[in-house]
């Protein structure tokens, strides 16, 4: 188990993360979400050791991040950390070396994982030619060759089409289901919510909005309505409590205060008899980010 505890981290009189704690166990897939600035990145280094933290203490399985213990971490950053005049191979084989692997399990491994990722074809082929997506797959291989015991994924689908970022996905419920702690950060909170079941959101270092993804949404008050069908817009947005009506897809999403409003807004439309779709759903993770970060700001 991954455990942060009352961590705080200064750069000289600039306090970078206030007071963090949180813990992550194995198989669970942990949210790790803040603007630029936040402090996740101040974060992922003392988690990973690189950083000595102000006041707290991190520690996996009970015991201090040290030397000893980095070689169980992979780490893939938002930024290309690849060295582009080498072959896919040998750089598989230096990241592999550089955690203890010997080099012909590093290669068992490395076919095993070309052939996930769908790029055997590219083995021998210098880094700096391959395609932005496919870079992105050495990067993922070499955070994973050695089967860590925490993974650390920052802006994961960076340079994705969507075809492999569900080949990604996949291949991150494999290692949580292996028993991996996960540490997921992305500002595409729509990719949060297909992963996480808890979440941290930082603002300025301090954590903002914490725990169960759920029971987050659950006590958000602002809800959403769906609705299919001819409807009045301007009769729904003079409703008290309504806060927008807006089209969406082929049908339109109505945005309300909280869940008292939804019968007011049921009356309104239920005159309309080609209704077919009358749908109340908790905001999504990415307005409720919006909201409350926004909020901090304004304090």
């Amino acid at each position: 188990m991954l455990e942060v505890k009352n961590v705080t981290k200064y750069y000289g009189n600039f306090k970078a993360v206030d007071n963090l704690s949180f813990t992550v166990k194995p198989g669970e897939i942990f949210g790790l979400l803040g603007i630029n600035g936040a402090g996740k990145t101040t974060t992922f280094r003392m988690i990973m050791g690189l950083l000595e933290p102000t006041e707290g203490e991190i520690t996996l399985d009970g015991k201090k991040i040290d030397y000893t213990v980095t070689d169980q971490i992979g780490f893939l950053t938002e930024e290309r950390s690849l060295l582009t005049k080498l072959t896919v191979k040998e750089q598989v084989i230096y990241y592999g070396t550089l955690k203890g692997m010997k080099e012909e399990d590093i290669l068992t491994k490395l076919d095993e994982l070309l052939e996930k990722f769908e790029i055997t074809n590219y083995k021998d082929t210098l880094i700096k030619e391959l395609s932005k997506g496919n870079q992105q797959k050495v990067q993922f291989i070499t955070a994973i060759i050695n089967d860590p015991k925490l993974v650390i994924l920052d802006e994961p689908f960076s340079g994705l089409d969507p075809f492999n970022v569900e080949m990604f996905k996949e291949a991150i419920k494999e290692l949580a289901s292996k028993g991996s702690i996960i540490i997921f950060s992305s500002h595409r909170m729509e990719h949060v919510e297909l992963f996480c079941k808890k979440i941290v959101i930082l603002l300025s270092g301090k954590s903002v909005i914490e725990g169960d993804l759920k029971d987050i949404k659950k006590k958000y008050k602002k809800k959403n309505i769906f609705i299919k069908g001819d409807i009045d817009i301007q009769e729904l947005e003079k409703l008290d409590g309504v806060i927008s009506v807006e089209e969406y897809g082929d049908s339109y999403l109505v945005k309300i205060e909280n869940e008292d409003i939804v019968s007011k807004v049921f009356d309104k439309i239920k005159k309309h008899k080609n209704i077919t779709k009358f749908e109340l759903e908790d905001a999504s993770l990415n307005e409720i980010f919006v909201s409350k970060v926004g909020e901090s700001y304004e304090k």
